[in-house]
């Protein structure tokens, strides 16, 4: 099985950025750090077959495979990760300036999230949208067993992804954790990872 997630933000600025002020001076790109580290990699690895696409208003669609990428020296944390990813989106046109950046392997493009959402479901990729008021995801556990290709779509922070009429039109099935609890967005996408993986 491979596992895509989705993710979109329209508030990452780094035009101030400053490591020592994370979530202050790059619109809350630590949020999305994380959930690029929850969905790639694990305890002691990285994971198999499991990809983020992090689509950023201004900057580009960023794509995080992992069979791309070294382990031993790919950052861990969100800090660190957060520091070569500001890297590659400002040396992202400069094959030299990234020669030292572990994030260099990303694939960039200028495609949209609906646009890319259009060219999965062509191609008959199952694709679940994340959403607090959705359907239980458990109940889509044969389907989810029997699809060898599936796209989790967590939206944006401001939730305009999720609610849009571009997404809706998609008919896309919304899912939920089954509970009315809200979780962070790298919350999620660990626990769908726990969920799928250990009932392969």
């Amino acid at each position: 099985m491979s596992i895509i997630f989705f993710i979109k933000s329209t508030s990452v600025d780094i035009s101030k950025y400053n490591i020592k002020d994370l979530p202050g001076s790059s619109g809350r790109l630590d949020l999305i750090s994380r959930c690029v580290l929850a969905a790639i990699t694990n305890k002691n690895n990285f994971e198999k077959n499991v990809h983020i696409w992090v689509f950023l208003e201004n900057y580009g669609t960023f794509i995080f495979d992992s069979e791309r990428f070294e382990y031993d020296n790919f950052p861990k944390n969100e800090l660190l990760f957060s520091n070569y990813f500001v890297n590659l989106i400002r040396n992202r046109d400069s094959i030299i300036k990234l020669k030292d950046n572990p994030l260099r392997a990303v694939q960039i493009s200028k495609i949209g999230i609906f646009e890319a959402l259009k060219q999965f479901k062509d191609l008959n990729y199952t694709i679940f949208v994340l959403n607090e008021r959705g359907e239980d995801i458990f109940t889509h556990f044969k389907e989810l067993r029997s699809n060898k290709e599936v796209i989790f779509v967590i939206g944006s922070q401001s939730g305009d992804v999720i609610n849009s009429k571009d997404l809706l039109a998609l008919n896309f099935t919304n899912v939920s954790l089954g509970t009315q609890s809200s979780y962070l967005a790298s919350s999620v996408i660990r626990l769908i990872k726990l969920y799928l993986i250990a009932n392969l």
